[in-house]
């Protein structure tokens, strides 16, 4: 393969379970059961997979401010990449989730950011996997020796400072990825206060796959953000900055490439409301 695709298929990966530069990882979590990820790893996986957890993984722990998920540290997430055999713009990724890309996606937007373009998604995730009857094992997959050695690319992160200063300039547009409920403030089941950033518009982050977790099209993507094309910057967030990296998938899709995440996001946003109130 020499350009990465953005998903591959449940047979296409069966057919590299034993290609030594294709490296696995599960991402499956859940937000309402932190354990449950890990739980359903260690029942079942696909062989040769590693687990990486959302909390533990792919995110630092969180302070007073940065939201819910703040960014890992980029060193530790290297080592841990290292830790399960990932050679650093050599090893093909494939990361799944049972939750249409919501968690797998966050490690196809790091391991970008740390300089590693080799990253794909299974598409359909582990239902499709399932689906395809392909094989599955409850044994863990023993650490691997890699090397990767980070190259950040910092311009793909925006924090609230910017967000402020850049969010109603010309050109710069605001997404807000969340279901439309969340959005419209009628609805806010993890952070305290409901709404949305004032200015920004509400595309939510499960359209980019169908009900089933496939993805849409190249040119599904490009029609969805057909109204953004004249945009010279996005800056995307969500409620924490993990579902957010499905609407940057979506965008990279679309071949929409200036697109920035910002990281806290709405949780972010709310912890400097209620600093304000007190």
């Amino acid at each position: 393969m020499t350009d990465t695709p953005f998903v591959v298929s449940a047979q296409w990966l069966s057919e590299h379970l034993d290609d030594p530069q294709v490296v696995i990882v599960d991402c499956r979590f859940s937000l309402a059961d932190p354990e449950l990820g890990r739980r359903q790893y260690q029942t079942s996986h696909i062989p040769h997979a590693y687990y990486l957890d959302l909390n533990q993984d792919l995110s630092s722990p969180v302070q007073q401010h940065g939201g819910r998920h703040p960014l890992p540290n980029p060193m530790e997430l290297a080592n841990k990449l290292a830790a399960i055999g990932i050679n650093f713009q050599e090893t093909l990724v494939v990361a799944y989730d049972d939750s249409r890309f919501a968690f797998a996606a966050r490690l196809w937007w790091l391991l970008r950011y740390l300089g590693h373009d080799r990253i794909t998604l299974l598409d359909g995730g582990w239902s499709s996997w399932q689906a395809g009857s392909y094989p599955v094992t409850d044994t863990v997959s023993q650490p691997a020796s890699g090397n990767f050695i980070p190259q950040l690319q910092p311009d793909w992160v925006v924090d609230i400072e910017t967000v402020k200063a850049r969010k109603n300039l010309p050109g710069v547009v605001l997404v807000d990825s969340r279901e439309s409920d969340r959005y419209r403030g009628e609805r806010e089941p993890i952070d305290p206060i409901a709404g949305h950033i004032p200015g920004a518009v509400n595309y939510p982050w499960q359209e980019v796959c169908n009900a089933q977790g496939y993805v849409q099209s190249p040119t599904e993507q490009q029609h969805r953000w057909s109204d953004l094309k004249p945009a010279e910057e996005i800056l995307v967030y969500c409620g924490s900055g993990v579902t957010a990296c499905v609407n940057l998938l979506s965008l990279e899709m679309a071949g929409i490439r200036t697109a920035k995440l910002y990281a806290g996001s709405w949780s972010d946003w709310c912890s400097y409301l209620l600093t304000a109130e007190t």
